[in-house]
């Protein structure tokens, strides 16, 4: 990489942007459970990321009466919840495409229901007066070769079927929008995206939470569940006790589940994002002024997503998606040069009249996938425990529904939600190790070839495909 692309990150802090924040807030005291034995509520919430919040504000604003218990095993917000790009998206199912390729029959129902799902999130962010930027922008997908231009029209063409709102743009009239050498063409979609500040949207989750009448712990690890055969409650263990509870929700996103079966659907997946120094009103200006502030991702297999922040710094992310074997996870992790680089060289690619900006900020963190790329829903102890999990980076929106879905299943009320094949079936599970890695690495050179061969999807890939297994960056 040339020098100039190596200095542009030479200052940059290897902390999230989002979270080195001067309103972050002070931890909350761990939960200590009284010496005559467990603690006992209604229900336990397991993580303070986007699923854990929304379900114990929702538990709380549908009865109540509910007592609610959340524990974090670190700090509001700190892992995949805070460290996100911010797109906050109506799709449930991680993008039309996909729900058409694996809910067709129900996808009318599910995109009707992202869309209340994206308005809910709004309303919840102005009624609580939540600091997040929470802004109805829009994305564009841009394409920055010939054989994206026609997977471009295609999707246009879905989106239309579907009666939704879309621009199909040429190069100039992308350029238009936003300027860089490399775009091709372009797909606008104003009404499916909402851009937000996401340590902050938590931080405020939690607030709300709070004044609701949950009780949140954070540094206080859940440790394993057990059954309390006097009571017919779940137990949830933790360093210091015991909490007894009705109900437990797991939202635990990526690292290791309090139930078994849960892993053999899940793999945690590195994410890589750098931030800018605040762009001057000319660097703006060079790149065409950026006047709609909206989302941006290009069409590669691979692929970025970048923003703009309130400050006007670019958040730009995304491409490498990398797997450690058996499932590692570590702070450690969280840095990975090469990423970096390769991002940074990435950047100014797409915007050569941006020499010179320098990086303030370079982070990763791990987010969980699955092989169909959205959440799964199940139950376990007799359906007192309820997970969500596997929405490949795309529970920024999608987590509030889960919250919906898992607090009908533990209640065990029918509902709309709970009739959905989305929601009864589970995704094809990854193979054990050795085999896992095995998979993921020969899937992500694929993608990466399909890439420089102009989309051609080798014999790998279309395999992949008719199995419905696959992996997404």
């Amino acid at each position: 990489m040339p020098a100039a692309h190596l200095d542009s990150l030479a200052s940059a802090r290897p902390v999230c942007f989002w979270l080195d924040d001067p309103a972050r807030p002070e931890p909350r005291p761990p939960l200590t459970t009284p010496r005559a034995g467990p603690l006992s509520t209604d229900l336990v919430v397991v993580g303070g990321g986007f699923t854990g919040l929304w379900t114990a504000l929702r538990a709380r604003e549908r009865d109540p009466d509910r007592e609610v218990v959340l524990l974090e095993a670190r700090t509001i917000g700190w892992a995949a919840s805070g460290r996100n790009g911010g797109f906050c998206a109506a799709s449930l199912t991680h993008g039309l495409a996909n729900g058409h390729a694996r809910f067709p029959a129900e996808l009318d129902t599910l995109e009707r229901l992202g869309a209340e799902n994206l308005a809910g999130i709004e309303q919840t962010v102005r009624r609580h007066g939540i600091d997040c930027d929470f802004r109805r922008v829009g994305d564009l997908t841009v394409a920055n070769a010939p054989w994206q231009v026609a997977e471009l029209t295609e999707a246009a063409e879905l989106a239309r079927d579907y009666g939704k709102r879309v621009e199909l743009l040429d190069a100039a009239g992308t350029r238009a929008l936003l300027d860089s050498p490399t775009y091709l063409a372009g797909l606008f979609h104003p009404d499916e995206m909402a851009l937000v500040e996401p340590a902050r949207l938590a931080w405020g989750l939690a607030d709300a939470a709070e004044r609701a009448g949950v009780r949140i712990a954070e540094n206080t690890p859940a440790l394993g569940l057990a059954v309390d055969r006097g009571s017919g409650s779940v137990l949830v263990r933790m360093s210091s006790g015991a909490v007894r509870a009705r109900r437990v929700a797991l939202g635990t996103n990526a690292f290791p589940p309090l139930l078994r079966r849960m892993r053999h659907y899940l793999l945690p997946v590195y994410d890589y994002a750098l931030a800018t120094e605040p762009l001057s009103a000319a660097q703006l200006a060079a790149i065409g002024g950026w006047s709609g502030r909206f989302g941006v991702s290009d069409a590669g297999n691979q692929f970025h997503y970048y923003r703009l922040t309130r400050d006007d710094r670019i958040i730009w992310g995304g491409y490498d998606a990398i797997y450690h074997f058996n499932n590692a996870i570590g702070d450690a992790l969280d840095q990975r040069p090469a990423t970096f680089e390769l991002l940074a060289r990435n950047f100014f690619a797409t915007f050569p009249a941006l020499a010179g900006l320098r990086f303030t900020h370079r982070w990763g963190g791990v987010i969980d996938t699955c092989s169909r790329f959205s959440v799964f829903f199940g139950t376990d102890y007799g359906g007192r425990v309820g997970y969500a999990a596997g929405y490949t980076g795309l529970g920024v929106g999608a987590s509030r529904f889960g919250a919906d879905v898992l607090l009908d299943l533990l209640d065990g009320i029918p509902s709309e939600r709970t009739a959905l094949t989305m929601v009864r079936r589970k995704p094809l599970p990854f193979p054990p190790e050795p085999l896992r890695y095995a998979v993921v690495e020969a899937t992500r050179r694929s993608l990466a070839r399909a890439d420089a061969n102009g989309g051609r999807r080798n014999l790998w890939l279309r395999t992949l495909d008719r199995l419905g297994l696959g992996f997404d960056s």
